[in-house]
């Protein structure tokens, strides 16, 4: 069994959250793959970042005090699962990094190129169908809204800390209108690779299209 196999079994044994499930990771996997192509990059750092990427997401949604961060928590997390797994001490600081700064709302920015990658793979996968798909998921495990007409500033302050990337205090609250209007629509412009800019803005518009025909639906148009 290769180390890259044992990573999977791994994650998938801490992972229950359907939105943020091992179908996830693997889509990211590929997607990181894909976008790396063509890059000198070392791809063993990629790869394994790419599975650990949230392997402590579980434990950041059973955390009810909002304090877990399962960016900080997941790279914790990977040095121990690395080392038994002969990664040199040089790739488990990598791939350490890569996880701290794979999420958008920490404001951690990704330095190197496996950071960078990986960090516009994950976002690939919350636009387009499949976010749209994601989106709907998270809803009914979060019992959040389908749609909800709100001020987004004042939604801002009273539900993200004053500030649109905040992180979300009462998930009852939140949409995937909202998710789109504080996060998803800013994304292309955090992008580092020009490859997934370009899938970024055809899986957005997509994201927008759909959220546009929500909205006349809810309002009982055609």
């Amino acid at each position: 069994m290769s180390r890259f196999q044992k990573i999977k079994e791994i994650v998938a044994k801490e992972l229950s959250c359907s939105a943020h499930d091992m179908e996830h990771v693997l889509r990211v996997y590929n997607l990181a793959l894909r976008l790396a192509k063509g890059d000198d990059i070392d791809k063993d750092v990629l790869r394994a970042a790419a599975l650990l990427h949230d392997i402590a997401r579980v434990k950041e949604d059973k955390d009810s005090s909002g304090k877990t961060d399962h960016a900080v928590l997941g790279a914790k997390m990977a040095g121990p699962i690395l080392r038994k797994l002969d990664f040199s001490e040089k790739q488990v600081r990598h791939v350490q990094e890569c996880i701290v700064s794979h999420r958008y709302r920490t404001g951690c920015r990704a330095k190197s190129r496996e950071a960078q990658i990986l960090f516009d793979a994950d976002k690939l996968d919350a636009l387009g169908a499949i976010g749209v798909a994601r989106s709907f998921v998270w809803v009914g495990k979060n019992k959040a809204k389908i749609y909800s007409d709100v001020d987004i500033e004042k939604y801002a302050e009273e539900n993200l800390g004053g500030k649109l990337k905040g992180r979300i205090k009462d998930k009852t609250k939140h949409s995937p209108q909202i998710e789109f209007e504080t996060k998803l629509k800013f994304v292309v412009d955090r992008l580092y690779t020009e490859k997934a800019r370009e899938m970024a803005r055809k899986r957005l518009a997509f994201f927008k299209e759909f959220l546009e025909r929500l909205e006349k639906e809810i309002a009982g148009e055609e």
